[in-house]
Parts: structure tokens; sequence; C-alpha cells
């Protein structure tokens, strides 16, 4: 006998494979955030660790529905209900791909104020700030586990699918 295949949209195909596997939606689910978890483990340990480490701390893996209004690294919010993303500080951008150098000046025509080196206050209308080399750390990581990640998932769903046909 020969299967015959079509091709049809996520959410067509979603709501096909829950009428016949309802499991596999929910075993999906559960792959999709340790598949998140596991990669912002990852990139956090590739991060480069700053003065305060800030941004290693701020990487986590999580439901998109759970961080409304915030988009993933490196993405997209997704229709998918059980959609899940990597979220850091806003900062993950700049140091992934660096900084051209640039002028900063103060807000409202107010001066900077910051510690100098020799630890006095200084205060300037605006300063050069000579850009920064890329550190590249999240895309690497996950194209490394790009390849688990998916494999995951769906070892998961078809899980789920062997166990409702009853092999």
């Amino acid at each position: 006998m020969a299967f015959q295949t079509k091709i049809i949209g996520r959410e067509a195909l979603q709501r096909r494979l829950n009428e016949l596997v309802p499991e596999a939606s929910k075993e999906a689910a559960k792959a999709k955030i340790e598949v998140a978890r596991e990669a912002a483990s990852r990139i956090a340990a590739r991060a480069p660790v700053g003065a305060t480490g800030v941004l290693k701390d701020s990487i986590i893996g999580a439901r998109q529905a759970d961080m409304p209004g915030v988009k993933p690294v490196g993405g997209q919010q997704s229709k998918d209900p059980d959609a899940t993303g990597v979220y850091a500080d806003f900062t993950w951008k700049f140091i992934e791909h660096g900084t051209a150098p640039h002028k900063i000046t103060g807000r409202n025509g107010k001066n900077l104020a910051f510690t100098g080196k020799d630890g006095s206050l200084v205060s300037v209308p605006s300063v050069n700030h000579p850009g920064s080399r890329a550190h590249p750390f999240v895309f690497y990581t996950w194209k490394a586990y790009r390849k688990t990640a998916k494999a995951k998932i769906s070892r998961a769903i078809s899980k789920a699918v062997k166990a409702a046909s009853g092999n």
C-alpha cells in the first residue's frame, strides 16, 4: 500500500494531528519547552561574561504565551500556542553583532554622568564610543544544537503516535 501526502498549512496540519492523536500536541509541547530550556542553557554557557554578568543571568527558555509582548532572541512571535523561545536582555544583539563607532549624548540636553577611571565623577555633554567587536554566541550555539532539538521534538511526536496506535 502506498502512502499519499498532501501539503497543508501548519494550522491545518496541527488540527488534523490533534484529531488523530490528541496526545501528540501535549508531548510536542513538553519537548519544545525542554528544547528551549536546553538551548538557553547552552547559549548562556557560551555568553561572554561582562563586569556584572547580567546578560548571562537573563538568558531563559520559556513558552511565548508566558512572555507576552517580548520577542524571542533572534526571532518573531509565533501563532503556535505551544511555541517556545529563548529570551535575554536586549543587549544580546549588541554583543552578538558588535557595534559601529558612535556618539553618545545625554538625553533632553542633560550631561552624561559616570565614574571615571580614577574614581571621580565625570559629567560631559557627549562621548565618542569606539564601537565594539562582535562576540557571536547565540546563533552559532543554536546552529550546533538545532538538529538535536528538531530530533527531540520529532521523537516526542512519534512516541505519542506509536502509543496511540498501540505499537
